[in-house]
């Protein structure tokens, strides 16, 4: 008798963290930021209640029946997303913020690069955050190489 194949399975699992940044380009003038970000780019800044939703693929582990042990992700997503991001000034607290426009776009690739680091090769296949109910932004490592 053959084998049984192995299954592949998507898992996910949402946390909600709170921040709050302000949309500025260091690039840009103050006038070409207020022009681009609008009410954004409030000196001020304005927050969020985030919700960050990961997606991870993988073979189903045929001993355990998981694809990760969820005490394992829960861990994991506590070290790269809530500890460094949630009540926090995205600007002002997260160093990687200092050089880079705090946009949810941004903040999916700063959440991708965490995750990546803790979770085995392979299996993070998408990160997904929900600024509001409206904006959300995919990513899912991809990126561009310059010719």
């Amino acid at each position: 008798m053959a084998p049984p194949a192995a299954r592949l399975a998507r898992l996910s699992r949402t946390v909600s963290f709170s921040a709050c940044h302000r949309l500025h380009s260091k690039s840009l003038s103050d006038e070409e930021n207020q022009k681009l970000f609008g009410k954004c780019n409030n000196p001020n800044g304005h927050g969020h209640n985030y919700k960050g939703k990961e997606l991870l693929t993988h073979v189903i582990d045929p001993v355990s029946g998981m694809v990760i042990n969820l005490t394992d992700l829960k861990e994991y997503m506590q070290e790269a997303i809530m500890e460094p991001l949630d009540h926090k000034n995205l600007d002002k607290d997260v160093p990687y913020f200092a050089e880079v426009v705090s946009t949810t776009e941004n903040v999916a690739v700063f959440i991708w690069e965490n995750l990546k680091k803790l979770l085995p090769v392979g299996t993070l296949y998408k990160v997904k955050v929900y600024e509001t109910d409206q904006n959300i932004v995919v990513y899912k490592g991809e990126e561009t190489i310059s010719e």
